[in-house]
């Protein structure tokens, strides 16, 4: 059996394996090397199985492709064909890995609708993702975005919710599932980005009015100094820039062992990032760390009870509506075309 790619990538990949001596079209099963080698020596398949002691099926299904060289035949080969029994199980895993790599290339094909619902471009445009040219190389690209192997992963794990532990609710009732899983695993991408210790409540909760003088001073690095505050008490704050057709203002959930706040720059006023801030910590001393919040979006699991709680808590450290005004009247927030740099007098997220 041959196995033929069309998938450069995948080509030059399968390439590799065999010595990085050239990029093949096609691999061959290690059956045809045996068969040439058996013609040369004028052996037969029924003599040979007598040989090494093997079934003739066994050696016919062999030479036929269908089924793999063990280790235990490599050495009986060896014995009788005088070649080391590394060539044959390197002959073997070279095929089997190409034969993986070739189920991969089908899958990709079968991807390029799926990556199609995704704001590639805009992706891209923040350096999120590598450009790209064809189809393919956009699902390799979200393939690698989103760490998965098939797009049903990514079915799976967001509109069906199955990893329970990581991702608990699911994005099927949303109207772009696409945007909002991308502007979310972004998010993820700089948490890991973050070092922190353990999350500690009550640093959380000392570290409120110092949050809220922050926001009453609006120093220039405001940002900074609010991202550091939490991360001490093992919070993480990112602004990801929105994604068209992801009208998200923020969200809280809890990645491994540490709450994630992630935030927007939707509205591009500092009242309403404040507010969006206060509301997340809320969420994250609250409601604990099994739910996830997605604010100003529907979906299945959506408790309004918890999201007034949150709305509550916020109103409560935001500012009076005197000081309010003031910061009504700072610069609005602005996105960074380059990539993940979101400014805002104060805010600044470098990407990756």
């Amino acid at each position: 059996m041959n196995i033929t790619f069309k998938d450069k990538k995948l080509m030059k990949t399968a390439g590799d394996l065999l010595h990085n001596q050239y990029n093949p079209l096609t691999v061959s099963h290690p059956g045809e090397t045996l068969r040439e080698k058996l013609e040369e020596l004028q052996m037969g398949p029924k003599e040979f199985a007598v040989r090494t002691g093997k079934p003739e099926k066994t050696i016919s299904e062999v030479l036929n492709g269908n089924s793999s060289i063990t280790p235990d035949m490599a050495v009986q080969f060896e014995n009788v064909l005088k070649i080391p029994a590394r060539f044959w199980l390197q002959r073997q895993y070279h095929y089997d890995e190409a034969l993986a790599r070739h189920k991969q290339e089908q899958e990709i094909e079968q991807a390029t609708d799926w990556a199609k619902a995704f704001p590639y471009p805009q992706m891209a445009q923040l350096g999120w993702v590598p450009p790209a040219k064809s189809a393919s190389e956009k699902v390799h690209a979200l393939f690698d975005f989103f760490g998965i192997a098939v797009a049903g992963a990514w079915e799976d794990f967001f509109l069906h919710a199955k990893l329970k532990t990581t991702f608990r609710i699911s994005l099927a009732p949303t109207k772009t599932p696409h945007a909002l899983s991308a502007w979310l695993r972004r998010g993820e991408i700089q948490a890991g980005q973050m070092q922190a210790p353990s999350y500690d409540e009550k640093k959380l909760k000392a570290a409120l009015p110092q949050l809220k003088r922050l926001m009453a001073e609006n120093p220039s690095d405001f940002f900074q100094q609010a991202q550091a505050l939490c991360l001490q008490a093992g919070v993480k704050v990112v602004v990801t820039p929105n994604l068209p057709k992801a009208p998200i203002s923020g969200a809280a959930r809890w990645v491994h062992d540490n709450p994630l706040i992630q935030l927007s720059n939707r509205y591009q006023r500092h009242d309403s990032f404040w507010f969006s801030f206060f509301h997340e910590l809320g969420h994250i001393l609250l409601h604990g760390k099994k739910e996830i919040f997605l604010e100003d979006i529907d979906y299945s699991d959506k408790d309004r009870q918890k999201e007034q709680e949150a709305d509550d808590f916020a109103v409560q450290w935001t500012l009076p509506l005197e000081q309010e005004a003031i910061l009504r009247e700072a610069l609005p927030l602005s996105d960074s075309a380059g990539g993940d740099e979101v400014t805002a007098k104060g805010i600044k997220t470098q990407s990756a």
